[in-house]
């Protein structure tokens, strides 16, 4: 078989497209990392309410969520290529026009419209598209590895957010994380291949009998989505499933995610220290996720997750007493163990979605993750009015912890196959 990237290959294309893939998803990461570290400047300067900052942060992630399974059609229809090139350019747009808002609803049309569609456009589903596109064995390994790459974006934008924030101000931030979705765009247009066919080679770890699914042709990706969905809701483990991940997302995206600094910030722990700290989640969520994904490959994917929300739970139900002014060694072991477990539930989930839901895997795991960020932007608002009411995110924290116990029970007792409700 001959190719564009050559006969003689030391290396599997399928190790190329991940990558990039991962390189993808850092460029995007950066907004992830920014309204925690955003939050406290934009409410000194224009007075805004906290539960009105959490409203844009909300509106993020619940398109961020919503967008993921049409993101996954469109992936089809027209190219993973051309989908997360045109996504990386939305959220640099969005990202640079938030340095002129002055309204509060300005900054949810830049924070929560623009960037919410663009990040969703690639989100988790673009990390299960490529694992099950490129990949036939080492599949939950790739999922980790790309899962991870959020994380890494994290870790890289975070603490440079806070100390642009410290020094030069949140706008100059904001160009920050448009820049770096910008730079990763032509690496994208280059390498970024939609499917091994293209180049005239199988998946990897693809056995020699291997047939390729047929291509999608005249499908529209709306359409495709939504019959992925109907289908997908007769089976009582997606139901499961999407309970278990909102509650995920609720005590990731939407607590730690966007309201850890601003809590350590009421406890006398200046921005750049708690940015630092959240940054050292980011390390460790690399080791976890990566080493999720290894997991996968060997463990039943039902107690990973009972594991992981289970150890979540504990965690979140001591972080009132662990926040204070400096930094103790409790604090730094929370952070550890939240690091390691951040989205380690990803490759796990992801698998269950391919085993009951096969090449519609994908699809369906789009619909997962919508349930994701609809928990996680709930939880965002949730905690941003309860620290109005309160004067502290203690009640929050208390209700997420609660909440992981029911995640681990419902992730344990998730059928082994898919049964009509």
């Amino acid at each position: 078989m001959t190719s564009e990237i050559g006969t003689r290959r030391r290396i599997h294309p399928a190790w190329i497209v991940a990558a990039v893939a991962f390189l993808a998803l850092v460029g995007a990461a950066g907004f992830r990392a920014a309204p925690s570290v955003l939050m406290v400047p934009l409410q000194e300067e224009f007075g805004w309410p906290r539960s009105m900052l959490s409203l844009a942060v909300g509106v993020n992630l619940v398109l961020f969520g919503l967008t993921a399974p049409f993101a996954a059609a469109l992936m089809d229809r027209f190219g993973i290529r051309a989908v997360t090139s045109t996504a990386l350019v939305v959220v640099a747009a969005g990202s640079a026009l938030s340095v002129f808002v002055t309204q509060a609803w300005q900054l949810v049309l830049t924070w929560g419209v623009m960037i919410g569609l663009g990040t969703g456009s690639m989100a988790l589903v673009f990390a299960a598209v490529v694992a099950n596109r490129w990949f036939v064995s080492r599949r939950g390994l790739v999922s980790g590895i790309l899962t991870a790459g959020s994380a890494t974006g994290q870790l890289i934008f975070l603490p440079l957010i806070a100390q642009l924030v410290d020094k030069s101000g949140w706008r100059a931030a904001s160009f920050l994380i448009a820049g770096g979705s910008l730079i990763v765009v032509p690496f994208v247009l280059r390498w970024l291949r939609n499917m091994p066919a293209d180049i005239g080679v199988t998946p990897y770890g693809a056995p020699a009998d291997y047939l390729p699914p047929a291509p999608v042709s005249g499908v529209n990706p709306a359409r495709a989505a939504v019959q992925a969905l109907r289908d997908a809701s007769r089976v009582r483990t997606f139901w499961a499933l999407v309970l278990g991940f909102a509650i995920c997302g609720a005590t990731t995206n939407g607590l730690i995610g966007t309201h850890f600094i601003p809590s350590a910030h009421d406890h006398g722990m200046h921005e750049t220290t708690a940015a630092g700290l959240l940054a050292v989640v980011g390390i460790f969520d690399i080791v976890g996720t990566i080493g999720s994904g290894w997991l996968t490959d060997r463990v039943d994917p039902r107690y990973l997750l009972a594991a992981y929300y289970g150890f979540r739970g504990v965690s979140l139900l001591f972080l009132p007493w662990l926040l204070s002014a400096t930094i103790q060694p409790s604090i730094v072991i929370f952070v550890v163990i939240y690091g390691l477990d951040w989205v380690a539930t990803v490759p796990p989930t992801i698998a269950l979605c391919r085993e009951v839901f096969g090449d519609r895997g994908s699809l369906v795991f789009g619909w997962v993750f919508a349930s994701h960020q609809i928990g996680a932007g709930i939880a965002s608002v949730v905690a941003g009015v309860v620290r109005d009411a309160t004067g502290a995110y203690t009640m929050a924290w208390f209700g997420a912890a609660g909440l992981c116990a029911v995640a681990a029970v419902v992730s344990i007792r998730t059928g082994k196959r898919g049964k009509p409700s």
